[in-house]
């Protein structure tokens, strides 16, 4: 089979490489699946550098979460050869064929295609652990949604208007903003540039907001503890700008909000029974055509190139979708 693989760490690519492998056994507990789709996220693009925190021994297969067949799996798994089901590891999902953990699968919800499927896992737990698990999301507040031209960041916009907030979605580059609206519809869509809390005071009616969601960090996260109302969450989620930030405690101190980070699938590994919950929850929302994922782009594998190349120079709106295989 193919799979694309790590064969040494570099921040160019050149460590990785789309290359053969011998079919996959299957371990107890692991159900063998038929990759027709895998979605690309952040952590991927980091792996291949060393620096997520996250660190698999090289070589590896490359691959947060895809979807696609049961091959083989367990008699007591709860999945039989055929199924359609979408999941997955930390490593793994690049490749025609995928060893994951029964516990880390799902059934594909009714109507929804592979790209969906592969799109939707990490994005949207992740979403949904920041927002309703950690900051205990309530109809009517007031939601910033930072990187909101990303998989996780549309993913955040598009699950709290599904919860009925009150959205504003922030980008850093001018021309992603008509794409944002036309997606899932925010209450806005700001340019988050230098000094943006006067935008979402007027926007807030100087309310300002009960959650910002941040995957950004850097800057946005020094100007986002402004824009906390009193009593809020401001939610770490990862730095793709690169700069880790500080902030003084005397801040959220005198703002009155919390910062609490957010690790989703650690929170999930920690309370196996949220993950469940979580992923029972994300499952209902998706088959009542409630959430809907954003995909960029669909390539074929051999194509791994492109979308690792988009990704790092922030051209995406919404997700990748490789096709092993193809």
């Amino acid at each position: 089979m193919q799979a694309l693989r790590v064969e040494r760490l570099s921040n160019d690519l050149s460590g990785v490489a789309l290359v053969e492998m011998p079919r996959p056994e299957r371990a107890p507990g692991e159900v063998l699946v038929r990759v027709h789709a895998a979605s690309l996220n952040f952590p991927d693009l980091l792996m291949t550098r060393g620096d997520y925190q996250f660190k698999p021994g090289v070589p590896f297969t490359l691959g947060l979460e895809c979807a696609g067949e049961v091959i083989e799996a367990d008699e007591d798994s709860g999945f039989s050869p055929g199924d359609r089901v979408m999941g997955g590891n930390k490593t793994g999902a690049f490749a025609e064929l995928a060893q994951i953990p029964a516990h880390a699968l799902s059934h594909i919800p009714h109507g929804m295609n592979f790209w969906s499927a592969a799109a939707m896992g990490a994005a949207y737990s992740t979403a949904y652990t920041g927002l309703v698990e950690l900051s205990a999301l309530v109809e009517g507040q007031w939601v910033l949604v930072h990187g909101a031209s990303g998989g996780v960041g549309l993913a955040a916009v598009d699950l709290s208007k599904a919860l009925g907030a009150k959205v504003i979605a922030a980008t850093g580059i001018e021309s992603k903003r008509d794409r944002i609206e036309s997606l899932h519809h925010p209450d806005a869509v700001i340019l988050a540039q230098g000094r943006f809390r006067e935008q979402v005071a007027e926007i807030t009616g100087d309310r300002l907001c009960d959650i910002v969601f941040d995957p950004v960090g850097g800057d946005i996260f020094d100007e986002s503890t402004r824009c906390v109302a009193f009593g809020g969450k401001l939610v770490v989620v990862g730095f793709t700008s690169g700069r880790i930030a500080e902030v003084a405690t005397n801040i959220p101190l005198i703002k009155g909000f919390s910062i609490v980070g957010l690790r989703a699938g650690e929170y999930a590994r920690r309370f196996p029974e949220r993950g469940v919950e979580i992923n029972s929850r994300i499952a209902e929302l998706a088959a009542a055509a409630r959430i809907k994922p954003a995909i960029d782009r669909v390539l074929p594998l051999s194509r791994w190139r492109e979308g690792f190349e988009a990704m790092a120079n922030r051209q995406l709106v919404g997700k990748v979708v490789f096709e092993p295989g193809c």
